[in-house]
């Protein structure tokens, strides 16, 4: 597709306030990489809690200056389908203007329909496995557990919200997948694999990286466990494979994050043994990931779980389960369990308790390919994404032609 000045110009939508925690945070390095990759953007987020990139445009659609529609105010679905509506009316005057659009979900159903009638590709993030999928799978290991979610739990069964999800993977032009796993249970779920784009998410170099000093190969081991301390998180597998390992004896399992307080109560005998220490939510994660041997995530579902790239950064080992998004390779920088394995995982503990020099050679082989795993890197990836959907789309268009547009 000709462009005045040969860049792609890329209006993102986002929902929530972008620059926030959690999937606000990474929708804002996704911007911030997309910017240094040389994408022409125009954001329209909800709201705005942290500065972008200079020559980033920003348009928020619940905010105007200072002022700001409360989300508490409207309800969380409100503001969205109000920020979705919004951004839907907008792009009718910016036809010829975008080469594509990214959307993010539960607030791109109006936008998504609208971009289908104008002609413009659209993508819609994943940040998560199949919605469906999610539910249920937690929903089965709640049940197993005896701990119910809260009703309005992002992880409790909802109708309406799964309807609307659904409708929104029909309408957009591709579901970007943020790993394998995601792939594969759209694919479960009988999702063509034409449909499914692979992307990545990255980490700051900035904030996470080594410590190199000399590690004493006698003291026992640190396993850390990072985020929301929730079912679907397989917490309660980290602790049994934890205790069943001799690493127990003279090692620590650290646990940074908060804990749904039925969860933590079916957990508390395991989480009183004198080598776990329940530190709650923390601000100095990089350090804690410095200091620590190995990062343990055994999710039973996941999109691409930022701390594990973030621990890899560190100088931490992975023992992740196959669910968890995550970027590496079996016994080359990290040892992966399927989801619910507890003796996969506590023999893989066993193993880097027992043989420091295994845990070294995967450490310094993790290390080695960090660096491809930043946001910078994820950026360049997603533009070049970008450019073959639209290619694809053109190539399959029934008019075919293509045109010369002016810039924003």
């Amino acid at each position: 597709m000709s462009r005045a000045n040969g860049r792609i110009r890329v209006l993102y939508s986002f929902p929530h306030k972008l620059g926030a925690g959690r999937i606000c945070y990474t929708a804002w390095q996704q911007v911030s990489g997309l910017a240094a990759a040389g994408a022409d953007l125009l954001v329209f987020p909800g709201a705005l809690s942290r500065p972008v990139p200079g020559g980033v445009r920003v348009r928020s659609t619940l905010a105007r200056g200072k002022l700001r529609i409360p989300y508490k105010l409207l309800g969380s679905n409100r503001a969205f389908a109000l920020h979705d509506y919004i951004v839907s009316r907008r792009i009718e005057k910016l036809t010829g203007q975008i080469d594509i659009i990214h959307t993010w979900p539960l607030g791109a159903l109006e936008t998504l329909k609208t971009a289908a009638r104008l002609g413009i590709p659209t993508v819609l993030e994943r940040p998560n496995a199949n919605t469906r999928f999610a539910m249920e799978v937690v929903q089965k290991e709640c049940e197993h557990l005896g701990v119910a979610l809260p009703p309005h739990h992002e992880h409790a069964y909802n109708a309406e919200k799964l309807r609307k999800e659904e409708e929104e993977y029909r309408l957009a032009s591709r579901l970007l997948c943020p790993s394998d796993f995601v792939v594969k249970t759209f694919l479960d779920k009988g999702y063509p694999k034409e449909k499914l784009v692979r992307h990545s998410y990255g980490f700051d170099e900035s904030v996470y990286y080594p410590d190199n000093k000399p590690r004493d190969p006698k003291r026992g081991l640190t396993m850390l466990f990072v985020g929301v301390c929730a079912v679907r998180k397989g917490v309660h597998y980290a602790l049994e494979a934890w205790l069943q390992s001799p690493a127990s004896r003279d090692g620590t399992f650290l646990i940074a994050g908060e804990f749904l307080p039925a969860y933590a109560a079916r957990l508390a005998p395991m989480l009183s043994h004198p080598s776990v220490r329940v530190l709650g939510q923390r601000d100095d994660v990089p350090e804690l990931m410095r200091k620590s041997d190995i990062l343990v995530l055994p999710s039973i579902e996941e999109g691409s779980a930022l701390v594990t790239s973030e621990a890899r950064g560190c100088g931490c080992v992975l023992l992740v389960s196959d669910a968890a998004g995550a970027s590496c390779s079996h016994k080359e920088d990290a040892l992966v369990h399927q989801p619910g394995n507890v003796e996969a995982l506590s023999q893989h503990i066993t193993v880097l308790h027992e043989d420091r020099s295994f845990l070294k050679k995967l450490r310094t082989a993790s290390l080695r390919t960090a660096l491809d795993l930043t946001w910078t890197a994820a950026g360049l990836k997603l533009l070049r994404v970008y450019s073959e959907i639209i290619s694809a789309v053109i190539a399959t268009d029934s008019g075919g032609k293509e045109t010369e547009v002016a810039a924003w």
